[in-house]
């Protein structure tokens, strides 16, 4: 905080200020408000003199954004704060956010152009929200039949007659892309551990709350990917805080995904128990209408490649054992060793690193992906030595609570990689292409999973 007090505004200030409240072990809270509170308030300095008064409007917008990540500002013994609502002039801040998203005229102008299938979709489930008539729909289409483009045709539709269209993924970087977009799990405060029962944490006092009940339309993408017990724990909340015992609180709900992809994670579950754990072992799925997107646009250039990712997709394509499936020599990199495979691979993807390190159309159309987080780290090292530009390392600080005998060394705690965690000596470059692994700050899209 005090080396950013010499370069950055006070908004930037504020919002870091959350950020380490959210994110890191402060153990002194207090020290840290009291030393920064000038300079997260030079700003409002301008039309106000009252110290007072400019404590509470930092305060204000502190409990704004740590309401944005899931957070309440009353569990960190700050002084407190008399508009405890987040209502602002009467409307809660969640509301009036949704109701500022701007509607691009690109945006409107999609309906002009959604093929049949997509067209006929996005007519029902118009005529549902403008008769304001309870209907749960789904999706259902491979990756490329343009699921993202209807929906981004409704959120305009509806936006631009000024009422709340929520726009969820389950993927972090699925919901980047859509105007207003934020993960189903910070938007509608779904628990990370999921029961029969589990509802919501969100109050009926709350802005989410609020939220939900204005919201004429509400787009869940990506849903084949999470556990069915998210979908119910919402079902069951929204029938809460509406009084309605129809499904979703009597909502208009659009769900989509793919379950030919990626599936919810169970630990070392069986297919069974995989399955069990979808939205079509759900209650509400028997009464969800479908609407099936089957054209691939993205690869309509294509038609074949189509048809075999179909085929791949239903199961139905010719198999080498029970796991494996041939692919196109054109789309294979001969293996030879690991060595010179990866070396190879890097240079078929990124071809002309140094000549484009600095462009970002370049980087956003490329990435290299692994099943297997030993290769990513050996592929991060690698892509990382190759790029232009002076090397800065960061060390993270382990340690163990509770260890009065020191029994981690630690080296040995440095060399511990888990899972969605950078590693020890993370090496980085100006302009090299990073992934959040935390959810930063979902209004301005810097969610999990999200690219820089």
């Amino acid at each position: 905080m005090t080396k950013a007090t010499t370069f950055q505004m006070p908004s930037a200030l504020r919002r870091l200020f959350a950020t380490i409240l959210v994110f890191c072990e402060v153990t002194e809270i207090r020290h840290l408000w009291d030393k920064h509170l000038a300079s997260m308030s030079d700003d409002y300095r301008r039309n106000q003199s009252n110290d007072a008064a400019l404590e509470q409007m930092v305060l204000s917008d502190i409990r704004d954004m740590l309401q944005s990540m899931g957070k309440d500002i009353a569990g960190y013994g700050l002084p407190d704060l008399l508009d405890t609502d987040g209502s602002d002039d009467g409307e809660y801040k969640g509301v009036t956010e949704e109701r500022e998203i701007s509607v691009d005229k690109e945006h409107l102008d999609l309906f002009s152009s959604l093929n049949n299938e997509q067209l006929a979709g996005y007519n029902d489930i118009m005529d549902h929200v403008m008769k304001k008539k309870s209907q749960i729909f789904f999706v259902d289409g491979p990756g490329g039949t343009g699921k993202t483009y209807l929906y981004k045709a409704l959120l305009a539709k509806v936006r631009s007659m000024g009422q709340i269209a929520i726009a969820t993924s389950t993927s972090g970087i699925a919901a980047s892309i859509m105007p207003g977009g934020r993960t189903a799990h910070s938007r509608f405060k779904i628990p990370i551990k999921l029961i029969d029962n589990t509802m919501c944490s969100f109050t009926k006092q709350s802005g989410t709350t609020e939220l939900l009940k204005q919201a004429s339309l509400i787009i869940w993408d990506e849903v084949a990917m999470t556990k069915r017990q998210a979908v119910e724990t919402l079902d069951r909340s929204l029938q809460d805080i509406m009084g309605c015992p129809l499904p979703f609180g009597g909502k208009v709900v659009v769900f989509g995904g793919d379950f030919r992809q990626v599936l919810p994670v169970v630990t070392r579950g069986t297919r069974a128990q995989i399955t069990d754990a979808t939205l079509l072992r759900s209650y509400p799925w028997e009464k969800i209408r479908k609407i099936r997107l089957t054209r691939n646009m993205r690869a309509h250039a294509d038609p074949w490649f189509s048809e075999y990712l179909l085929r791949i997709g239903n199961g139905i394509e010719e198999t080498i054992g029970d796991d494996y499936v041939r692919l196109p020599n054109d789309i294979v990199i001969a293996y030879t060793e690991d060595e010179k495979a990866m070396n190879k691979l890097i240079e078929d993807v990124f071809p002309s690193l140094h000549a484009n390190a600095k462009s970002r159309e370049y980087m956003s159309i490329r990435a290299i992906l692994s099943t297997k987080n030993d290769h990513v780290d050996d592929l991060n090292d690698k892509m990382i030595s190759r790029f232009p530009g002076e090397e800065k390392l960061y060390h993270s600080f382990d340690s163990i609570e509770d260890d009065m005998q020191n029994n981690y060394t630690i080296d040995f705690l440095n060399s511990i990689a888990p899972n969605g965690l950078p590693p020890h000596v993370l090496r980085l470059k100006v302009n090299c292409p990073v992934i959040l692994l935390r959810k930063l700050d979902p209004y301005n899209g810097l969610c999990n999973e999200h690219g820089l």
